[in-house]
């Protein structure tokens, strides 16, 4: 009889009685895990001293690796291996200070059958309320319960109060009170007609989103199959980073010469230092402005109506930030890009819709906000944020909506209102400058569109920008990353926990429209849209709809 080596299975660990065992999600890049180590460090002692104030036990998961320094678990092939070792029916929890690559765990709580907790700590200076969002997006895409908490130190009573409910129940209740599905349409209504010949043309014609390659920091929850996008109407057109070099390197220096000058002249200040290392140089600029002329010209070879760029691994170590060409794109007025042959004008008098990270669910909101917004004469310059963090200020909670690129300058108030500074560092080593400012103060449209049980789903609200004294938003920005976009977001009838509870993605999506009743009207032709598209639509906060 012919023997074959059959498989050892591996014993599953027993679970200790009353006790939490917990990991880690790191970041890819070393640099990013070795300084934010201590500050989970602390979250991790706060968590622990919570859960042992409640009578349990925490054992962590893994180890401090003696190379690198950090307990994070930094690669999927990482996580896959701690989650071997773990308990598969404890209560588990993913402790997160920081920004994290979800599908580092993704593979391991995919397969577990105990309770799964995913917490975060109330801080601004590290982006682990960020994390939190995108790990529990990816989740809910995957279909994996879970409950998610978050707070500063986790010693407030209602953190304390649902960290008990989940220990002893394996689950936590949020309040989703302000989310409510969209209800039957006025068909004699304008803006309804208009979202669904839209929505007719958009089938119909079909458009195309050029993807420069997919899965950006781990974000499972921003990759949209298309059998999902197909049936929208909205194709990708899949592109190489590698092409986008190439082209680069196509333009000439004259060409980045002219777009330079042009924003000089609309206004923009660059904030140049001499040391490549750490300040924002001509030379980092000069590459940028060429990514910009670069993506433009593929855009037009593909005929694309959005497209994505994702700077991260690989693209960061070959050059500068993409965030100054994304925040170009997406503004109506921009330097003017030429075809090679310099006969036409590509994209004249348009943006072309930048989606930040290839973050397709922004794509999708980005390409229809831009459809909706130019037939109703609107500037169509919309973007995402990070919901990052925020702050009771003046009686009301004030989000700090900020990331790295994409930002319009018209969102600014204009490019004299706007300044380029160097990107950190720590995660973008080749430097390169943001497109950077204070969103003005006004009227917002907020939304996101997600993957959940299998279907496509779009929540959409309200809001108002406020304009905070100069120190206030100083302070902000001083708590996070002062060199990004910042807007100071109140969201209508959305709580800050409301908000965390429900909310799909570490990004959400915002337009302006000029004043709130204009901004009721596009929300509407959205929700129509959407409706027509066969989205569920949910409606969240305060809406007259």
């Amino acid at each position: 009889m012919t023997q074959y080596t059959l498989p050892v299975r591996r014993e599953p660990r027993s679970a200790a009685a009353q006790t939490v065992y917990t990991v880690a999600s790191g970041d890819l890049r070393l640099s990013a895990n070795v300084k934010c180590w201590p500050t989970q460090q602390g979250l991790e002692a706060d968590f622990t001293a919570a859960v042992e104030g409640l009578g349990w036990a925490v054992e962590r998961g893994h180890g401090v690796d003696p190379v690198t320094g950090h307990g994070f678990i930094d690669s999927q092939r990482a996580g896959i291996e701690v989650f071997k070792t773990l308990p598969a029916e404890a209560p588990l929890v993913v402790v997160e200070a920081v920004w994290q690559y979800s599908h580092h765990v993704l593979a391991g709580l995919r397969t577990h059958r105990g309770p799964i907790l995913v917490v975060a700590n109330w801080a601004g200076d590290f982006p682990g309320l960020v994390g939190l969002l995108n790990l529990t997006a990816s989740l809910t895409k995957a279909g994996v319960e879970y409950s998610a908490l978050w707070s500063a130190d986790f010693t407030d009573e209602w953190a304390k109060a649902k960290l008990a409910e989940w220990l002893e129940t394996g689950r936590i209740e949020h309040d989703l009170s302000h989310v409510r599905a969209l209800p039957a349409l006025d068909e004699s209504a304008p803006e309804v007609a208009l979202g669904r010949a839209l929505a007719v043309e958009l089938r119909e014609e079909k458009a195309i989103i050029g993807v420069f390659d997919e899965g950006c920091m781990g974000m499972y929850n921003a990759i949209i199959d298309d059998e999902m996008l197909n049936p929208l109407g909205i194709y990708k057109e899949r592109l190489s980073q590698s092409a986008l070099l190439a082209e680069m390197a196509r333009v000439s220096d004259a060409e980045a010469d002219a777009a330079f000058a042009w924003l000089e002249d609309a206004g923009l200040t660059f904030h140049f230092g001499t040391d490549e290392a750490t300040e924002l140089t001509r030379a980092q600029v000069q590459s940028q402005l060429k990514m910009y002329i670069a993506a433009v010209r593929i855009s037009d070879d593909y005929g694309l109506d959005a497209v994505g760029i994702q700077y991260q691994q690989g693209l960061k170590d070959m050059v500068p930030a993409s965030d100054l060409a994304e925040g170009l794109l997406n503004n109506v007025e921009r330097p003017p890009v030429r075809s090679r042959d310099d006969e036409r004008e590509l994209y004249p008098g348009a943006a072309l819709p930048h989606f930040n990270e290839v973050d397709e669910g922004v794509a999708v909101d980005a390409l229809v906000t831009n459809r909706i917004w130019n037939a109703m004469g609107l500037d169509p310059a919309n973007t995402l944020h990070d919901i990052r963090w925020g702050e009771e200020y003046g009686g009301e909670f004030v989000w700090v909506f900020e990331i790295s690129g994409s930002v319009p300058a018209s969102h600014n108030g204009g490019y004299d209102k706007s300044y380029s500074m160097r990107q950190p560092p720590m995660f973008f080593p080749l430097g390169g400058g943001t497109l950077s400012g204070v969103s003005k103060p006004g009227e917002i449209v907020w939304s996101r569109v997600f993957v959940m049980d299998g279907r496509l789903h779009v929540d959409l609200g309200r809001g108002s920008v406020r304009e905070l004294p100069a120190e206030e938003t100083q302070r902000r920005l001083d708590a996070t990353d002062p060199q990004w976009p910042i807007m100071h977001a109140v969201l209508h009838g959305v709580s800050r926990d409301q908000l965390m509870a429900r909310h799909k993605a570490n990004h959400a999506q915002v337009a302006y429209a000029p004043d709130a009743a204009t901004a009721d009207r596009a929300l509407l032709a959205k929700a129509a849209l959407f409706a027509e598209l066969g989205l569920d639509v949910h409606l969240c906060g305060d809406l007259d709809i």
